[in-house]
């Protein structure tokens, strides 16, 4: 049996390779294209095939580019510029984050106070304004203010909501007071700036507005502490005493059987603070001192009530009436150490606690 002549079949390859070299040329580098014109002339030949011997005649031509007309990279496009940073350059700005945000963290987590003047002082902690809603007892906040203005040595704090400030589905309540949003933005206007504070907290009703605060741009001229949530205060006396105050909105915890849960748990769980105090749930409770047994000294858990008299909240859930102030009133005695009963002084009663600081004072300058 004769064997097909191994050089016709080599010419019959070189044939085709001529051939599709032709129809690849002819069809603009399209692949695709030149094996549909193949094998309509009876070259029966695969996409793969094709390309495989286009690139193949290329190469033995010395033509490296051939590589262009691969048909899953017809075209090149020109490289882009990121419009994101490298990671290199990412990794070196969270650094920079980190250190600005544990920076501002550290410096928050006791804020010296240096106290000017000498002698005993007192600190009025005012319970949940909600100085725009109808049933806000908003004679008796005026009343209070003048006190904190008229007494020397007197220093106003809030432990938050200021307003209503309803936000989303609970906007619709505006409907339900007398004062519009934008009015009540007048009235929490007058009363942060209404006296010298030590500080003030932002509750959850403040913070409603997000890290837009407005009543961050309110306090601008004024010298004492806003944060949101919670402060943590080291006031510093003339004479070397140090007294700490940790006030927050609330302080985590709850028990039906004890209004003042949340600053107990707080000391019994290791605040070594003087004096702790809160609002946010319209109760008001004083609890003190407690005494921790290492060290001796005293802590007084306070808990604020509100000047929202009448709560449409509470009547809805039928919750109890617990509050028999709006504001406790801390007088500081710094010639006492800490484990001395005479160093904080609590009143339940703004005026009776201003008359005993004026006391104090004038025995204190005698």
């Amino acid at each position: 049996m004769a064997h097909p002549n191994p050089a016709g079949k080599n010419r019959r390859s070189r044939d085709e390779v001529q051939m599709v070299v032709e129809a690849v040329n002819k069809c603009g580098g399209n692949i695709s294209k030149a094996a549909r014109e193949l094998n309509a002339r009876g070259i029966g030949l695969s996409r793969l095939a094709v390309m495989r011997a286009y690139r193949k005649a290329m190469a033995a031509r010395g033509i490296q580019k051939a590589a262009q007309l691969d048909p899953y990279k017809p075209f090149e496009v020109a490289p882009l510029p990121s419009e994101l940073p490298s990671a290199e350059e990412l990794i070196e700005r969270r650094k920079r984050q980190y250190t600005t945000k544990s920076e501002a963290e550290e410096a928050r987590r006791l804020i010296s106070v240096k106290v000017k003047i000498g002698g005993p002082i007192g600190i009025v902690h005012m319970g949940d304004p909600h100085v725009d809603d109808d049933g806000t007892d908003i004679g008796l906040l005026e009343k209070h203010v003048n006190v904190i203005n008229r007494t020397e040595g007197l220093f106003g704090a809030n432990v938050g909501d200021m307003s209503n400030n309803w936000v989303g589905r609970l906007a619709r309540l505006y409907g339900e007071q007398s004062t519009s949003a934008a009015e009540s933005w007048v009235l929490v206007d007058w009363f942060v700036n209404s006296v010298q504070w030590l500080y003030m907290v932002g509750g959850n009703h403040d913070c409603w507005s997000g890290a837009g605060d407005p009543i961050k741009w309110m306090l601008r001229n004024q010298q004492g502490v806003y944060e949101a949530w919670g402060v943590r205060m080291n006031l510093q006396f003339p004479n070397g005493k140090a007294v700490r105050i940790n006030a927050r909105h609330d302080f985590s915890g709850h028990s039906m059987w004890n209004p003042n849960h949340g600053p107990m748990k707080a000391v019994n769980m290791g605040w070594r603070d003087h004096i702790l105090t809160c609002g946010h749930k319209h109760e008001a409770f004083v609890t003190g001192p407690q005494k921790c047994p290492s060290t001796g000294l005293l802590s007084w858990a306070v808990r604020c009530g509100t000047y929202k008299v009448h709560d449409r909240y509470g009547k809805e859930k039928g919750l109890p009436d617990q509050c028999p102030f709006s504001a406790a009133v801390t007088i500081i005695d710094p010639q006492y150490a800490d484990d001395d009963n005479r160093l904080i002084t609590v009143f339940t009663n703004v005026e009776e606690g201003a008359e005993y600081l004026t006391w104090k004072r004038m025995r204190a300058a005698a």
